[in-house]
Formats: C-alpha cells, structure tokens, sequence
C-alpha cells in the first residue's frame, strides 16, 4: 500500500471514534449534530475522492516529481528538520491561495462546493471531499517543487496539513483564546463554512489563520450572528455523482446560453454566482434565502437501518480497494470503482426515496452476493474463502428480502435551517 492510502486506512477508526464522541457529547448537551442521512453522504464522498486519488496520482504527485527532479532550484535534503518545517509553512501558505482561489474562481469552486454542501457542520463534514479538485489544484504546488522539495517531504506534509482540518469540524468546541488567533480553529472554520453574509468567503487557512490575518480575509465567529451552513444554491440531493458534477452543469449550460464568446469564457473565470446578463435575464434563478428549508427527507427506521448496514459493508470494501491500490491491475481497480461508486449512488437514491431506486437496489446486492459464491473472486482476490463467499451470500444475496419491508423515505414537512445544528 502507498504511504497516502497506509496513513488513511490507520487514520479511518480514528476518525470514526472522534465522531462517535462528538455524536455522543451533542446528545448529552441536547443538541441535534447528526443526521444519519447526511451523514452517509458525506462519508461516501469522501470515499469516493479517495477513489479518484488512487487514479490521480499522475497528476497529483507525478508532476510534481517530475518538476522537483528536472527543474528545482535548488536540491534539499530529506532528512533536515529545517526543509521539514519550510515545506509544511510552505503548503500551508499555498493552500490558503488554493484554498481562496476555490472561492473566487467558478472553475476551481465547481470541485470545492462538494466541501461546503452539507447544511450540517460536524465531523463527518471534514470527510466530505471534492472528486475532481486533482484537476487543476495540483498547479498551485509546483512552487514547492520547483524551490527542491523532495517529493516525499511534500506528500506527507500535505497528509499532515488534510488530517489538521479534520478536528475543526465540529461545533462541540468554542472558541479557544489566543490559539484562534494563530491557528484555524472550530470557531474560524465554522465562520468558513457559514453563508451569513459576513462570513461569506472569510478564514481559508490551513493550519495557520495568520495567512487571512495577513491577506485581509479574516472574521471572527459573532454570537449574535450564528453561521448557518451549506451554500447559497442548496444541493438538495444524496446522489454523489451529481454532488460532483453540479456547478460544471450550471457553468456549461449558461456558457452554453450565453450570447458572446468571452461570457462563455467568463462563467468559469468569475467569482461563483456570476451570470451573463443576457442569461440571467433569461433563465433567472431563485433568490438565495438565508431562512431555507434543509434537505432532510424523512426516513423510516427500518430503512436507516438498513442503509447503515450496507455503507458499512461498502467502507469495508474501499478499506480493501486501498489495500489493492498498489498491487491490483488497472482493470480491476477501476471496475472496483466503478462498483463503490455505483453502490453508494443507489444508496443515494434509495434515502432520497427514489423511484425504481429498490429494484436497482436489489439487483446491486443480487450481483454482490452471486459473484463471489459463483465464481470463488473478489475484486483483486483470486481464490476467495469459501467461508468468506458464503458470507457475503447470505448477507447480500437476503438482502432483497428485506426491501419492500422498509419504508420510504419522503419528502415530508420542510426543516427550516438555524444556527448550531438545532431545527425547527
């Protein structure tokens, strides 16, 4: 396993056990932090974008190897503290600039809203990850490369500077004195993640909150103006792959709308929420308010139930698709992808209370169940445990009994969304 997937796959109970506590501690204060469904879908985004960086990694750590080797500056060495201590300033000072370019240019937020699209702020939120930020965020490190930074020295720092923001998702911790104002903290991350208009594009830094200090981006968290969360344009929708995809089709279809060419180009060079006059005058969309409903369709028991169990299945099966990620064929890789991705994508659908979405359900645990007992392989596993392939047949293959049992979910009376995780 490479070192990124090894750091991950020992990082995941930890993270799980962090959010068991924080779920724990907002029950004993009485506050709502969870919603199973939300929840699910952000874990699973975060899935899948580990998915992708398994295939990205040309992109995300190959070029930079390449600059680092044929163009650096300089040639630092790996094992001094020094080089250590300047590349993680260095990526953390590049991530601010990544980071707010994300916010101010169409192109770069259309990877980064998946971050922001959660009406909920918690620690499953920190795991909800963009799909395709590898596209064009990898340029904003060249600069490390090419001042000598060994590439290895880069992959861990930027692993040491993502597992940084996890703990400061979360809405169970105030503020925190003098370290909120040198780090990112929970109170300057909550104000990141608010659409307040005060709040709106504020406190980018990493690790350090100096960088907004410095750059003038910088607002503290205001009692009497408790962040509210998500993004102005609400997702409304459990389906990761559309969680992906959204500002692209909102971009390509004004660009497509628009009358001059530089307006098609404009679309994705401008901040979010620019539109060519021509188009919105055209196709106008909903003003933004701040007092909207949140997506929240009800779900019976029986079917939270039953969704838990089968994205617990499918964390297990990501855990192994990183085991793989370094001795698997391309082939199998994919096809596994392209497997979890699908799994999850139903498991959107069926939370959203899809139609037609339990006979694709069923058929998906019908596949699961028969591969493995038919065949004797996995993903990646030539000869399969006869003990392991019954296993899976049983859980999977009585799943589809279970279906017209559950529920539905709905869409049900509107959650008008407030401050702190509460409803109303």
């Amino acid at each position: 396993m490479h070192l990124q997937e090894l750091i991950i796959t020992f990082a995941t109970p930890v993270f799980f056990a962090l959010i068991g506590v924080e779920w724990l501690v907002a029950r004993w204060r009485g506050r709502v932090a969870y919603r199973a469904n939300d929840a699910m879908s952000s874990i699973g985004l975060g899935v899948i974008s580990q998915l992708v960086g398994v295939f990205a990694k040309l992109l995300s750590i190959g070029v930079y190897a390449w600059v680092a080797a044929h163009l650096a500056l300089f040639s630092l060495p790996a094992d001094n503290m020094l080089v250590w201590a300047f590349a993680l300033l260095a990526y953390d000072f590049l991530y601010y600039w990544l980071h707010r370019a994300g916010h101010e240019v169409n192109i770069l937020w259309a990877a980064h809203v998946v971050h922001h699209q959660s009406e909920h702020y918690n620690l499953s939120t920190a795991l909800r990850q963009t799909g395709s930020g590898v596209l064009l965020g990898w340029l904003f490190y060249l600069p490390m490369a090419l001042a000598g930074i060994p590439v290895q020295v880069f992959v861990v720092v930027a692993l040491i500077d993502l597992l940084y923001q996890f703990w400061v998702h979360t809405e169970q911790i105030g503020r925190l004195g003098w370290f909120d104002r040198v780090f990112c903290s929970p109170s300057n991350h909550r104000a990141h993640h608010a659409v307040n208009e005060r709040y709106l594009d504020r406190n980018y830094g990493g690790i350090l909150i100096v960088w907004d200090r410095l750059f003038g981006t910088f607002v503290e968290e205001d009692d009497a103006d408790p962040p509210v969360y998500g993004t102005r344009a609400p997702l409304r929708s459990w389906n990761p792959l559309w969680a992906n995809v959204e500002v692209y089709w909102a971009a390509a279809r004004d660009m497509w709308h628009a009358r001059r060419w530089r307006d098609k180009v404009a679309v994705w060079l401008k901040p979010p929420g620019w539109r060519p006059a021509d188009v919105a005058a055209r196709y106008p969309r909903a003003a933004f308010d701040i007092r909207r409903e949140r997506f929240d369709p009800p779900m019976p028991r029986a079917l939270t139930l039953y969704c838990l169990l089968q994205f617990a299945l499918l964390l297990g099966m990501a855990t192994q698709f990183l085991d793989l990620s370094a001795r698997a064929s391309l082939p199998t890789l994919l096809a596994y992808a392209v497997y979890l991705t699908g799994s999850l994508t139903v498991l959107g659908a069926l939370m959203e209370g899809r139609a037609g979405a339990r006979w694709i359900e069923a058929a998906r645990v019908l596949a699961t169940a028969w591969t493995p007992w038919a065949t004797g392989r996995w993903f990646g596993v030539a000869h399969l445990d006869p003990g392991l392939a019954l296993a899976l047949l049983l859980v999977f293959g009585l799943a589809p009994l279970a279906l017209p049992w559950l529920g539905k979910a709905s869409p049900g009376t509107p959650q008008t969304a407030t401050p702190g995780g509460h409803r109303l």
